[in-house]
């Protein structure tokens, strides 16, 4: 029996805000020891930087063991297993940032569009109005989903490092001096258009390409 959607969901949803909290303890902790190691001398304060190695040690672990987990909710559900393969087939979105999608679309059944989950987002540009005038530059609203906007402003960035199509996109935009972040955020929209048009196909996005050629 297929299990219930809510459930799945919020339990990916509760990992998920977890991971997220030890992830950012990891980091502080991370940032505190090298800094202190630039600072003071190794063998007067060793047990200072041997025990934030320790808790270090211990976060990546049990941040793995949550990763581990959700994978496991994901791979025994075939309808999530489905989307988690398709999403994941688009150069840029890691393994995290599919879940993620997952998880606020809410199987896809949230939003109907890219369009509308782009402004949930907060990539999604809207004119900005100034007194009478409706005339200026768009901007993006500030009434946003934080989390996945920073988590798709990274996978804008490792898709221009590692798609060739985005690399060239992003090259080409900011050689005819077009604003670097405007672009960036015209690839985060690409990339959620492309989410939204492999789930909604049912092939990856290699095989998109195949077929649009």
């Amino acid at each position: 029996m297929q299990p219930n959607i809510d459930t799945q969901i919020k339990r990916l949803k509760a990992i998920f805000s977890l991971r997220a909290r030890i992830v950012r303890q990891r980091a502080g902790f991370k940032t505190s020891l090298k800094e202190q190691r630039g600072v003071l001398k190794n063998k007067d304060y060793r047990i200072l930087f041997d025990v934030q190695k320790s808790l270090i040690d211990t976060f990546s672990k049990k941040i793995l063991k949550l990763e581990n987990q959700m994978m496991d909710i994901v791979m025994e559900d075939n309808e999530l297993k489905e989307m988690y393969r398709l999403i994941v087939s688009i150069k840029g979105i890691g393994r995290m940032s599919a879940l993620l999608v997952i998880i606020y679309t809410n199987r896809f059944t949230k939003f109907k569009t890219w369009r509308k989950f782009a402004s949930y987002c907060g990539t999604a540009p809207f004119p900005y109005q100034s007194g009478t005038s409706i005339n200026g530059r768009s901007k993006v609203s500030h009434f946003a989903n934080k989390q996945i906007k920073s988590m798709l402003n990274m996978c804008a960035i490792s898709a221009i490092q590692h798609n060739t199509e985005m690399s060239l996109y992003y090259q080409r935009r900011t050689e005819q001096g077009k604003n670097k972040m405007s672009t960036l955020n015209i690839i985060r929209n690409k990339l959620i258009a492309r989410i939204f048009a492999v789930v909604k196909r049912g092939t990856a996005y290699e095989a998109t390409l195949k077929i649009a050629s």
